[in-house]
């Protein structure tokens, strides 16, 4: 399976982006598809999580400012980032939980190549 992670930016303190994951290629079923994200010099860390029953987990750093959904297909989410701040600045991952034509019944996690978010005070 792959794993595309887009919708990185640059924007001032304030403002909003969207990022947007679509998973693909030999998917079964998907269990959850979460964001982490991993500053220079940090460790990556997770950021919000959807659950294949529509359920979600956000960390305390950005819940209340930012809302995980699940895009067109259940093989895609949105994470919608509003009043973005300079310590937000990041590369963003996308991970998927799956079960895909390969996996012999197990999930397996599947990640994206990042997309970074450049946020400036």
């Amino acid at each position: 399976a792959q794993v595309a992670d887009s919708g990185g930016g640059s924007v001032q303190a304030g403002g909003s982006l969207r990022l947007s994951c679509e998973a693909s290629g030999g998917i079964v079923h998907i269990d959850t598809i979460a964001w982490h994200r991993q500053s220079p010099g940090k460790q990556r860390e997770f950021i919000a999580r959807i659950f294949s029953n529509g359920e979600t987990k956000y960390a305390d750093s950005v819940r209340y400012r930012w809302t995980i959904s699940r895009g067109r297909s259940s093989y895609t989410a949105d994470l919608q980032m509003d009043s973005l701040r300079p310590d937000d600045s990041a590369v963003y991952y996308c991970a998927v939980n799956a079960r895909t034509d390969t996996s012999r019944g197990y999930y397996e996690m599947y990640w994206g190549r990042g997309t970074q978010v450049t946020v400036s005070s």
